[in-house]
Order: C-alpha cells, then structure tokens, then sequence
C-alpha cells in the first residue's frame, strides 16, 4: 500500500509541476552580435570558479522562475568567468586574460567592473553596448528582482533607487 500511495503521489508531482526554466546564457560576443541585428538590453554574471556566493547565486537567484523568465524576456545573458582565458573582442578592442604574480584575471571583466574586482557582480548594459552600472555581490531573489526592474524599464534614467525601491511590486 505504501508503495503506491508513493508512486500515486510521485505521478502527480510530475504531472503538476513545470519543469524549471534555465537562464539562456551566451558568451559576451555571442550577446554583442544578437544585440547588433535585434537591440536589447545586455546582462552580465561575472564570476569566478572559487566563489561559494556566485555559486550560491546560481543556485538560488538564477534558479527562480520569476527571474528566469524576465531574463530571457528581456535581456541577453551573458555568463562571464572573471578569470577567463579566451579572448574577447568588444568596441574595436582585443581583452585578454592577465595574469601578475598571484593576480589574475580577464581585462575585459576589469573593465566592467572598474577594476574593483569583487565576485559576484552583475553587471548592466544599455542596447546601444553602453555600461549603465556593474551591481557588486550576491543577490537575492528579491533584491535581484528590483533591480532588473529598475534598468529594464530604464527607470534608471528618471527615478532615484530609493524612490523606485519604496514604489517597487514584486512578483515573487
């Protein structure tokens, strides 16, 4: 009897429940192209191997299907290893991997985050390949989900953070 109350109960969890959806990651020249023939905002996860709090982030953050969604609805992403070794070609410019004695790290991940290199950051570009802002830190869902917001809906450009996070809905 236990048994098929298990398997009863396992077939309705798997006719009930959605299959999550995933982040549509691409390489930063694969987000550059597509942005070219259709404009769109550019998200960028950078990232390290050794970081437990990006590890965290794709664990939790990126796993939640409010955020997915408005994701991939709404950006190219780009999930980008700080201390990468390929090469990437961006604004006419070749960026590199660097390694300095015990430093190293990938110019281009320097350059979006102004050489304050703290892992994870999220970093936002406009459709026109402009930097608007780098986020430091882990994110929470809820934290997260605001500030998709704010620079998707270019709130960035007329509303001060604080006014728009007292204003905020959430959908989670």
């Amino acid at each position: 009897m236990k048994k098929l109350i298990l398997v009863v109960v396992l077939a309705i969890i798997s006719v009930g429940v959605k299959a999550q959806e995933k982040v549509n990651w691409l390489t930063f020249e694969e987000a550059i192209e597509k942005s070219s023939s259709n404009p769109k905002p550019i998200l960028v996860d950078l990232y390290t191997d050794w970081c437990g709090w990006c590890k965290k982030m794709d664990k939790t953050t990126y796993k939640n299907n409010i955020i997915v969604k408005y994701i991939n609805d709404n950006y190219y992403a780009v999930k980008m290893d700080g201390e990468g070794k390929d090469d990437i070609s961006f604004n006419g410019k070749i960026y590199k991997y660097v390694q300095q004695g015990k430093s190293k790290y990938h110019e281009l991940a320097a350059a979006i985050m102004k050489g304050k290199m703290s892992y994870p950051s999220t970093a936002f570009f406009d459709p026109e390949k402009r930097l608007i802002q780098t986020v430091p830190g882990y994110l929470t869902e809820a934290k997260f989900e605001k500030i998709l917001a704010y620079f998707t809906k270019d709130a960035y450009k007329t509303v001060e953070w604080p006014d728009f996070e007292k204003s905020f809905k959430s959908a989670i």
